[in-house]
């Protein structure tokens, strides 16, 4: 069986398993605060948070800028704890976006200069850089968190190096080297990936014996 072909029928595996999952914003500041109400929050709080802001019409910088800030501070609140930090963050992040209009095209353009642009955002790190990339500007690179990573490399893509940039960066090229080109095979992998290291192949203790890719995955059979 080839590399390719390994790859698609562990993805296939994974989408019959678990269904349609939902995807993040595509646009840019959207998923900004979609990143900044995920941090240690889960994905209802969250999901309940960023539809609050809709309905209070506070999803793009200028009106956020706007909204009264008890509005905001209330819809902010239904992300969890950390209430000071999320705003923080998020007032840092009107900022840039207001004084950097042009952010959303910068980011869709050349990688470095994306990435650059990409540097002052708070609460996003590589991670979220990388998703910022694929998911609001359509550029075919793998987000790599610690889901992925585990994920990835228990099934024999990539390997642990000595920090957690270096192994991203080997489940990167492994991963790559069997994907087409496109950000959909990419947003694919990583929504499954990521999915499946918090529903099933957690880190302590992983729940192998429902896992749909217990026959194809080297560290299951270790497990048995």
């Amino acid at each position: 069986m080839s590399a390719v072909s390994t790859l698609e029928t562990l993805l296939k595996k994974l989408t019959t398993f678990y269904g349609p999952l939902p995807v993040p914003p595509r646009d840019p500041f959207t998923l900004f605060v979609w990143e900044v109400l995920s941090v240690h929050s889960t994905p209802f709080k969250r999901d309940a948070a960023l539809a609050a802001l809709k309905r209070n019409r506070a999803l793009t910088p200028d009106a956020m800028a706007r909204v009264p800030q008890k509005k905001l501070e209330e819809s902010v609140g239904l992300a969890g704890p950390y209430n000071e930090q999320r705003l923080r963050a998020l007032r840092t992040g009107v900022d840039i976006f207001r004084r950097a209009p042009r952010l959303p095209d910068i980011i869709r353009g050349p990688m470095v200069p994306a990435r650059r642009a990409l540097k002052g955002l708070p609460q996003m790190g590589e991670g979220g850089a990388y998703r910022m990339l694929l998911f609001a500007a359509d550029h075919p690179v793998l987000p790599v968190d610690a889901k992925v990573s585990r994920v990835a490399r228990r099934l024999g893509f990539g390997d642990q190096q000595g920090n957690f940039t270096k192994t991203a960066r080997s489940v990167r090229e492994s991963v790559a080297k069997q994907l087409p080109g496109s950000p959909d095979a990419y947003r694919r992998v990583f929504l499954y990936l990521s999915h499946h290291g918090g529903a099933t192949c957690t880190e302590g203790d992983p729940h192998c014996a429902v896992c749909p890719l217990f026959e194809d995955c080297p560290e299951g059979q270790k497990r048995k």
